[in-house]
């Protein structure tokens, strides 16, 4: 039976050492959350995931959803139980805007949250996660009257909301949707179409579900310019707001799926559903996207989330397994074997995790605290410069995040052996569950093609330049400091293949652009070990100044050694990626298709 302990301690360092929350306090929401605060908010969060929320993970993964001959979703025994507990203690609007009944705190306390939720019961979390990512897009392109109607029932809890994108013949190419939305005549459209992949379309932790919708108003463009959001509840509320008659909306079957059991995954039917617009006609993808940005940044939470978890088991196994003898000589001599943890093939695999989880904790704060600034900070060219390291990074956390994070999962199985492919571990689940992370909310592959299509060049590449010269300003900032030397030198390399990569990309894929589409995979893996190698840097500098401070010597020289890990056998793989994305598209396209 697996088990979880949220690394509260672990992001307290991060807040206080590495980012210095008090930097922060004059922004909004912050001043409301002091560290002793901080410290009490997540040591609550992390008491009901452990005891409330994880218990009923490997329990929920086997019985899965279940939909009910009236077109209902049931969901697993103890989830609705453990939702009421979620919702009454306030996580759902942790971070929302108060004037919907929400706590207005930091939007990177939520994203802490989130984290340790998702590594406790990462189906249950979705639920609550996607109500989230409604409420932004509500809050930002929602009439005064749409945001009324919604926002407090959604903010408190007691409704859920849903994003209906994807469609049997289209994904990705959303220019292909199909689902028509008709005028009428008191101002609402009739929705009729079908969605697939509907995580948490229908289920029964609420009395009513929230739907965002993108329909093409009949008359509009054709492709991406001619869609629109609307605003499709399950049922329409009533004079007082409570849940009324039943829309036209349900769930015709639920995905038999690899994994997140315990969500259920829908393909919905609209049968000329009663919508109402949000924001412009035919700017729906504008809307949305707010939705998605959200919605990807928890996904990249979410590959952490489960290398957490997966770690932290296979850490506890390798500590307690017998088997075989030490390479360098007996450790274990009052027991027939010694335990997994001596092999360095086994510390090669909890190393990689946990070298790859403790920078990308990091990584998801940083960019949770970007994310404050964007929305808090009065001062224009911090907003921006915000925005700027937003809308690069999200591709980048969202593919490398995911990736590296089942990656994890698929190595602490293979410390189990055996028992990881057995289901009583838990340790497939964790494999099962991350892997979706991969593929939803835009698989990999097209964030890679995001991040070299879009964000690269976007302003002039002054995104790239910001990140590259803050990485450069911390190298030449450190660099006289002998105890950093070799945290700086791997980093100083990765920076500078990331430079030679970008550069190869301006001079090779405008005359060619299959070269962009080749080489954008590594270039993101590139970029990312590049921020992960940066993060361990910090991490680093803020562990030597707290040793140095005579504070948790053997805490802060684990995380020294698990630093100089990364750099010295994880942060040398930018070389690699280096060298495949400078071959070119050429080999990738030579075969014809009919070959394959």
């Amino acid at each position: 039976m697996p088990s979880y302990k949220a690394p509260v301690e672990d992001t307290l360092f991060l807040l206080n050492d590495v980012f210095q929350w008090s930097r922060y306090a004059d922004l909004p929401g912050f001043a409301d959350a002091p560290p002793d605060v901080v410290e009490a908010i997540l040591t609550e969060a992390a008491r009901l995931c452990e005891e409330v929320l994880q218990p009923v993970n490997l329990s929920g993964d086997r019985e899965g959803c279940k939909r009910q001959p009236d077109g209902s979703v049931k969901t697993p025994k103890g989830f609705r139980e453990a939702y009421k507990a979620y919702a009454e203690g306030g996580w759902v609007g942790l971070a929302s805007d108060p004037a919907y009944g929400g706590q207005g705190l930091p939007y990177t306390l939520a994203a802490a949250v989130n984290e340790y939720s998702a590594s406790a019961n990462m189906s249950f979390t979705m639920y609550p996660g996607l109500t989230q990512s409604a409420i932004a897009a509500i809050a930002t392109h929602g009439s005064e009257s749409i945001k009324d109607r919604y926002l407090p029932k959604m903010v408190s809890g007691e409704w859920a909301g849903t994003m209906n994108l994807t469609e049997p013949h289209c994904g990705t190419d959303l220019g292909l949707l199909k689902t028509k939305a008709v005028p009428q005549a008191d101002g609402t459209y009739a929705i009729t179409g079908q969605k697939i992949f509907i995580s948490a379309g229908d289920h029964d932790l609420t009395p009513n579900i929230v739907h965002l919708v993108l329909a093409r108003i009949e008359g509009a463009p054709a492709g991406t310019k001619g869609i629109s959001l609307f605003v499709v509840p399950k049922f329409i509320p009533d004079a007082q707001g409570n849940p009324g008659a039943r829309n036209g909306v349900s769930c015709g079957s639920i995905e038999h799926k690899m994994g997140i059991h315990g969500n259920a995954t829908c393909v919905m039917n609209y049968d000329g559903a009663t919508g109402w617009l949000i924001g412009e006609a035919n700017r729906g993808l504008n809307a949305m996207f707010v939705m998605m940005n959200e919605a990807r940044l928890g996904v990249a939470n979410q590959g952490l989330s489960q290398s957490e978890v997966a770690y932290q088991n296979a850490a506890a196994y390798a500590r307690d397994r017998l088997q075989g003898r030490s390479l360098s000589g007996i450790k274990a001599p009052d027991k027939p074997a010694d335990p997994i943890i001596v092999h360095p093939d086994v510390r090669r695999m909890l190393l990689e995790i946990r070298a790859f989880n403790e920078a990308a904790r990091a990584l998801v704060v940083w960019t949770s605290l970007e994310a404050d600034l964007a929305h808090r900070s009065p001062d224009e060219k911090v907003r921006q410069k915000a925005e700027d390291h937003l809308g690069l990074l999200t591709p980048v956390l969202k593919g490398v995040l995911t990736d590296r994070g089942f990656d994890s999962t698929v190595k602490a199985q293979q410390v189990f052996g055996g028992h990881g492919y057995v289901g009583e571990w838990g340790m497939e689940q964790f494999v099962r569950d991350a892997r979706i992370a991969m593929i939803y909310e835009g698989a990999n592959g097209i964030q890679a093609l995001d991040l070299v299509g879009r964000k690269l060049p976007k302003d002039g590449g002054r995104a790239l330049t910001s990140f590259l010269t803050e990485v450069q300003t911390f190298l030449k900032v450190n660099e006289a400091d002998a105890a950093m030397t070799p945290y700086l030198t791997g980093l100083r390399q990765g920076a500078t293949h990331l430079q030679q990569g970008t550069m190869w990309l301006m001079q090779n894929a405008m005359a060619k652009p299959d070269n962009a589409g080749a080489a954008a995979y590594d270039f993101m893996h590139m970029f990312g070990l590049v921020a992960l190698g940066y993060m361990w840097g910090r991490i680093a500098k803020a562990a030597l100044a707290r040793k140095a401070a005579g504070g948790d010597a053997a805490a802060m020289d684990a995380k020294l050694a698990v630093g100089r890990f990364f750099m010295e056998r994880v942060m040398p793989e930018t070389a690699a990626h280096l060298a495949r994305l400078s071959t070119g598209a050429d080999s990738l396209m030579a075969l014809p298709a009919e070959a394959f």
